[in-house]
This record gives structure tokens, sequence and C-alpha cells, in this order.
């Protein structure tokens, strides 16, 4: 009697009306909307509030000289610099060469991830005899390998992707992986009772357990693809952002080095925040409360 129950409480019919339900009780008056308005106008003001203290802060260490000239500057002079800058082609060459690289890295790694994570999580018997050699390539200092990919391909964009694909490929590996093992056994075992085909189990059951462990994945790979780039930049290449800053550093160009980093944090934030927008949209049949 109790799994007859279950089973006529997934039904369709059932479903749609826990639905209408759910919509008819998830209406708030107007008065909570204007509240939910005037939450975030606060906490955006905060988030002001916040920036404004640390410009503070640091104009006052670079005014009153607390710390060693070489390695600092005001505020003015690199807002001045950025003000120059965003006027300049050479800023945005680089950006442009630093961001495509990423992306690249990223969407090669978040193919070649996921799939081999939902694989392991699927073949436990396969797993337990690659898992030793995946954990020890993912504990290895990827910088380690810049000077092969280097060899192999050059100062060119290639070995861009290369070091930051190996960075990255290993986190999508393990969320994708947690993602399908979280799913509920109970659910799995009811399943496996009224007869689901493992292709349905997959798309039906596992996959979308998954899919919010696996965005955790990708939020997190977006910027460690940026900063896999980054690095490569550093050790050596004919464009990039990191180029750009290794250029800065070697004539003591303070103001150019703080402005670079404010433009990558800024460029990480809106990836971040794309990534966000993508991630609530294409899970939004989730309840707000577990987005």
């Amino acid at each position: 009697m109790e799994l007859q129950q279950d089973v006529t409480l997934a039904t369709p019919e059932a479903s749609t009306t826990r639905t209408a339900g759910a919509a008819v009780a998830g209406k708030k008056p107007k008065r909570l909307t204007k509240k939910k308005v005037g939450g975030h106008a606060l906490l955006f003001s905060q988030r002001v509030l916040v920036l404004v203290v640390i410009v503070a802060a640091w104009w006052l260490v670079a005014h009153y000289k607390w710390y060693d000239r070489t390695v600092t500057s005001t505020p003015y002079q690199v807002g001045d610099w950025l003000q120059s800058a965003v006027r300049h082609q050479e800023l945005w060459i680089n950006l442009k060469a630093t961001l495509e690289a990423s992306l690249i890295a990223f969407g090669l790694a978040s193919v070649v991830g996921v799939t081999i994570g939902i694989g392991l999580a699927l073949l436990p018997r396969f797993e337990r005899v690659v898992d030793p050699y995946i954990s020890a390539f993912n504990a290895m200092p990827r910088i380690a390998l810049a000077p092969i990919f280097i060899v192999a391909f050059g100062l060119t964009i290639q070995e861009k992707v290369a070091l930051a694909f190996t960075i990255v490929v290993f986190i999508l590996i393990t969320a994708a992986r947690a993602g399908v093992r979280s799913a509920d056994l109970e659910h799995i075992r009811l399943a496996t009772v009224l007869g689901v085909k493992r292709r349905q189990m997959f798309t039906k059951i596992l996959f979308p357990v998954a899919v919010p462990s696996i965005f955790g994945g990708l939020r997190l790979a977006v910027i460690y693809a940026l900063l896999g780039t980054l690095v490569a930049e550093l050790l050596g290449s004919n464009s990039g952002i990191g180029q750009q800053l290794q250029q800065a550093s070697g004539v003591f160009r303070t103001d150019e080095i703080y402005g670079l980093l404010i433009v990558l944090a800024v460029t990480a934030t809106i990836l971040n925040m794309l990534m966000g927008v993508v991630e609530r949209y294409l899970l939004r049949w989730q309840p707000p409360a577990t987005r």
C-alpha cells in the first residue's frame, strides 16, 4: 500500500496539483516585495561602504608612506593609468588574448572533466583501478609542466590552453563524480524495483541530482581557467595580461601592476556573475532555497 501511495503521488496529475498549489502559496504580497527591494538596496550600500573603506585605507598607506614606495601607488595614480589604458589598444588586445585562452581551456576541460567524472561514478570498478593515477597527477604542481608545454607548443595560445586545462579538468572531474554519488540510494533502489532502465536511471535520477554539483565546479573552474592562463603568460607568452604584468614588474610600474590587477578582478567577477546567471536559468526548476 505504501509503494502504491508513493507511485500515485508521483503521477503527472498529482505533480501538477502540487505545482499549482505551491505557485499559489508562493505568491507574496507587494509589501514583502518592497522589503526585498529595500534589502537589496541596503546590501548594495554596505558593499559600496566596504569599497570606500578599502580605497581610503589604500590611500592612507600610500600617502603617508607607511610602506615602501617602490611597491605602492596611490589610488589616483592607478586610476590615472586605467583611464589612459582604456583609451589604448594594448590593454584590450592583451585582455582578449587572456580571455580567449581561458575560455577555450574552460570549454575543453568542461567537456572532458564532466564526462570523465560521470563515467568514473558510474563505473566504480574501473574507478578503483585508475583513481591512484588520477590522484597522483592531480597532486602534481601543474606549474612544473609549463616547460614541457613551452617546448611542445612554443609561446602560443596552445601552451596557455594546455596549462590551464590541466588545472581545471580535475576540478570538474571531482565535482561531477561527487554529484552523481550524491544521489539518494533509496530512490535508486525504488527505481530498480520498479524496473527503470539504466538510461532512464541516469537521465531521470542521477544526472539531475549531479547538475548542481557540476555547476558549482563550473563556477570554480572558470576562475581557475583564468588563473592558469595568467600563470602560463607570466612564465612565457607573446601576449596577454600576464605578459603585460611581467613587463610592468620588470620596470617597477606599480600603478600599471595594480591597474591590471583591478582589471583581472573585474573580469573574474563578471565571469562568475555570468556563470551564476546561466546556473539560475538552467536550474530554475529547483526550489529557490536550494539554488
